[in-house]
C-alpha cells in the first residue's frame, strides 16, 4: 500500500502475507506507523490497495464485503448522541431492511443481554461510560452477525481497570458467538491476554515481521497476567518489536 507523498509514494505497507484462519483471535501489534490500522482498512475493503489482493473464503474483499459479513469496531463508539441504545444497535438492521420490526427487536434486545447492557437499552449515549458505549458498539457491530469483526483499538480511550475489564467481556462475546477476530493494539499485555496468535509487524515499510503463537491464548483469567509464562512471552513480544 503507498500513499502519494510531496516528492514520491510512501510504502505504508510492503509484502505482506499473511493467513488468518477462521474462527481465531489474532492481534497486530507493532510500533506506530508501521501499518496496523491501514491493514485493517484493506481487509476490510474501507481502501483498496495499490497492489496485491486479499481474499476472504476465495471471494475478494470486495465481493465478501457486499455480503455484509464484516464488523467493524473502532477507538471511538461512534455512536449517534441523539439516538437511545437500542437504536443505536438497531440501525444497521433497519438500513439493511433485515427482519421485521419485531424480529428486529428480539436480536437488539438479545445483543444488549450479550453485552450485558440489559435495562440500558433507552439511555442515551451520553448516560453511558466509556466502557459501556464501546459494548453498544460492539453489539452494533455484530447485529447482521458478520463473521468476522475488525477491531482497530477498540479500549484504547479506556482507563486501565475499565480496558481490563473489557478483554474478559470481549472473550466471553468470543466464546458465546465464534467468530474470526482482526484486532489492532498498541499493548502487548493486551494482545497476549486476548489472541490466539499475534502478528508483529515491523515499520517503514510496514510489513510481517513475526507471526507468534499464544502459549495459554483467551484465558478470562486476570491471575494469568503473573504467570512465568505470560511474563515470559511478553518479554519476548518486546523484545521483537525492539529488534532492528
Amino acid at each position: 500500500m503507498s500513499f502519494a507523498g510531496k516528492k514520491a509514494a510512501v510504502d505504508a505497507l510492503v509484502d505482506v502475507n499473511l493467513t488468518i484462519p477462521e474462527n481465531c483471535f489474532i492481534s497486530i501489534i507493532g510500533r506506530s506507523g508501521c501499518g496496523k490500522s491501514t491493514l485493517l482498512r484493506i481487509i476490510s475493503n474501507l481502501i483498496p490497495p495499490t497492489k496485491g489482493e486479499v481474499h476472504i473464503h476465495g471471494l475478494p474483499s470486495a465481493a465478501y464485503q457486499r455480503r455484509k459479513r464484516f464488523g467493524f469496531v473502532f477507538q471511538e463508539a461512534s455512536l449517534f448522541a441523539w439516538k437511545t441504545v437500542y437504536q443505536n444497535v438497531e440501525l444497521p438492521l433497519e438500513i439493511m431492511g433485515l427482519g421485521s420490526a419485531a424480529q428486529r427487536r428480539e436480536k437488539v434486545l438479545d445483543l444488549l443481554h450479550l453485552v450485558r447492557l440489559d435495562g440500558f437499552a433507552d439511555h442515551y449515549p451520553a448516560q453511558l461510560s466509556g466502557g459501556m458505549r464501546q459494548r453498544v458498539a460492539i453489539a452494533r457491530a455484530l447485529s447482521y452477525e458478520p463473521d468476522i469483526l475488525l477491531m482497530d483499538e477498540p479500549f484504547g480511550a479506556l482507563d486501565d481497570f475499565t480496558r481490563r475489564e473489557m478483554h474478559d467481556e470481549l472473550i466471553r462475546i468470543w466464546n458465546a458467538r465464534g467468530l474470526t477476530v482482526v484486532f489492532v493494539t498498541h499493548s502487548l499485555s493486551e494482545a497476549l491476554y486476548l489472541s490466539d496468535r499475534i502478528v508483529v509487524m515491523a515499520p517503514r515499510p510496514g510489513r510481517v515481521k513475526s507471526i507468534v503463537p499464544v502459549l495459554r491464548p483467551r484465558i478470562s483469567d486476570p491471575t494469568l497476567r503473573a504467570t512465568p509464562d505470560y511474563i515470559h512471552q511478553l518479554q519476548e513480544l518486546e523484545a521483537l518489536i525492539h529488534e532492528q
